[in-house]
């Protein structure tokens, strides 16, 4: 029974030592798989990130896992190229789909049928799939660390990117939205930007981000540094700074942060008053510009022919409509459209008002309310006969490239571009009148004529063709500032009433005939309107100077540059 019970000892003894080695073998046998699987998976990754192009790592998304596209991501984003950007922004956006048939990575561009199909474009050889219906692909799937993880990689991307534009544009970005890993990129930016003003948007930026810190030190530094600095979000932390509760009191414990943050904001504030200022005169310019140009022809008209030309306005409109119909026949050269216009205005206007002189305004001089009733109703035969060609409603006149946008001086004033071209072209047109003037023979008998009609007619100088000339000029002069309106408002057969009666205005207040009272006028009355906006608003701005027009000509009839000679008198 002993023996017995001792051999049976032994067999379990064996067994459990087998086993034993048995677990032992497979231990190992697993660990040696688990790491053969580690290293080949660090193989791939590996393989991946250093070895793949764009296009293999675009084609492994449609069947990649989520924690697989993590990787391919920071694949793309080692790649350093330009597609990866716009990959990363289609997918952040939750438009990056790719076609159940083939795997095909897309982008969405536009819906049709209200959804049932779209209009497509292939990432990798950016080819356009003209249609592709809903049920034909599927979504690329992102989740929230994945969005986290594609904002900080475009952030990276463009903010250590080659292009400047571009560099600058992520700074920007990431100032209103300073994370603690926008500010660590910055950081890190910093030390590699070459560009002194992109780092100086840089430091602005980490300024900004130390004004929200808790740490106060960090904050008097950053309010030194930033003084007098009219970026929004420097005003909007600083704001934060000496904020109050419900009971008046500061939540910021620190005076003296709060002194220097009161002080940076009141230089502020004077800063953006003054050029408030700027911005103001600037629009009160190119207003007074468009009057300039709108004024300009009939100063001269009514001059030399005592010519009450009621139906100038439309001139102004056919000159828009001109500008419009050369963008209709050029539609691909919207830049080069603008610059044609301005000959076809002048000379669409001039023959037109070459044609209203000889047919009608010849046979009614010297009667000068018989002249303005035919003009009246010469204008609005011209509306009705815009409204039958190209029927009442607006037309809309592109803007160039060159000429959209504006002109950011800093983030208190910026010019729009559309604004100042038209200041400098209408100087350029004054130029050039003055000159045909004061240089041609023309300009030399127009003189002659509006001085004294009847001695010039003794020395042999044609009047009548003076008039028709005159005419012609000042009507194609409308026509040039016909072009310049299309380039401000909408064109429309009611465009030039809205102008026609500022147009007098200057040309009274400045002085009949004279070109420079006219300039003075014009630029004058421009400027007062718009200061007189922001108090009274802009019909009432416009009484004001309607009233103010009326006692001035009470005082001086003959304007503010009246003109010489015996016909004048």
């Amino acid at each position: 029974m002993c023996a017995q019970h001792i051999y049976k000892s032994e067999f379990m003894y064996t067994v459990l030592f087998k086993l034993k080695k048995l677990a032992v073998f497979f231990l190992l046998t697993l660990f040696v798989a688990i790491s053969s699987r580690a290293q080949t998976s660090d193989i791939q990754t590996a393989e991946t990130s250093d070895s793949l192009t764009f296009e293999q790592l675009v084609a492994q998304m449609p069947s990649a896992k989520l924690n697989d596209l993590s990787e391919i991501i920071n694949a793309l984003e080692l790649l350093s190229d330009d597609r990866s950007l716009v990959l990363f922004e289609f997918m952040l956006e939750g438009k990056l789909y790719f076609i159940e048939a083939d795997n095909a990575v897309i982008t969405l561009n536009e819906e049709l049928n209200g959804g049932e199909a779209y209009v497509a474009t292939n990432v990798i050889d950016l080819s356009i799939i003209a249609r592709i219906n809903d049920d034909e692909i599927k979504k690329i799937r992102v989740n929230n660390k994945l969005r986290i993880q594609l904002r900080k990689a475009i952030a990276k991307f463009t903010l250590f990117s080659k292009n400047p534009e571009r560099r600058k544009t992520a700074v920007e970005n990431l100032m209103s939205n300073l994370t603690l890993d926008n500010i660590a990129l910055l950081q890190e930016a910093t030390a590699s930007e070459k560009n002194t003003a992109i780092k100086n948007k840089i430091e602005l930026a980490l300024n900004i981000a130390a004004l929200q810190s808790k740490n106060i030190d960090e904050q008097k530094l950053a309010i030194k540094a930033l003084d007098g600095e009219l970026h929004p979000e420097v005003r909007g932390a600083l704001n934060a700074i000496i904020e109050k509760d419900s009971d008046g009191n500061y939540l910021t414990q620190d005076k003296q942060l709060i002194q220097l943050a009161e002080a940076a904001l009141k230089k502020i504030d004077s800063k953006l008053e003054f050029y408030g200022f700027l911005e103001r005169l600037f629009f009160g310019l190119s207003l007074g510009s468009v009057l300039l140009l709108a004024a300009i022809g009939l100063s001269i008209t009514f001059g030399v022919m005592g010519v009450i030309n009621m139906a100038h306005g439309e001139l102004l409109m056919l000159g828009a409509y001109t500008t419009y119909m050369i963008q209709t026949l050029m539609p691909n050269y919207i830049g080069v459209s603008v610059l044609i216009a301005i000959p076809a205005a002048f000379i669409v206007c001039a023959l037109v008002g070459i044609a209203i002189e000889r047919g009608i305004i010849q046979f009614l001089k010297g009667r000068p309310l018989e002249t303005l009733l035919a003009t009246f109703g010469l204008s609005l035969i011209l509306q009705q006969t815009v409204r039958s060609i190209f029927s009442p409603l607006n037309r809309q006149v592109s803007t160039p490239d060159w000429m959209a946008g504006a002109l950011q001086i800093n983030p208190g004033l910026s010019l729009t571009y559309n604004r100042l071209y038209i200041i400098i072209f209408s100087l350029m047109v004054f130029v050039a009148l003055l000159l045909v003037m004061k240089k041609t023979s023309l300009g030399l008998y127009v003189r002659a004529v509006s001085q004294n009609r009847d001695m010039a007619k003794a020395v042999g100088i044609k009047s009548d063709w003076v008039d028709a000339m005159t005419f012609g000029l000042g009507s194609g002069i409308a026509g040039v500032a016909g072009v310049a309106l299309s380039q401000l408002t909408n064109v429309g057969p009611n465009l030039g009433q809205s102008y026609i009666i500022d147009s007098f205005m200057v040309v009274v207040f400045g002085g009949v005939g004279n070109l420079w009272g006219t300039l003075v006028a014009a630029f004058s009355l421009g400027v007062f309107g718009k200061f007189l906006e922001p108090l009274t608003g802009t019909v009432l701005a416009q009484i004001f100077v309607l009233i103010f027009i009326v006692l001035f000509i009470q005082k001086r009839p003959r304007g503010l540059f009246p003109q010489k000679g015996r016909s004048a008198e």
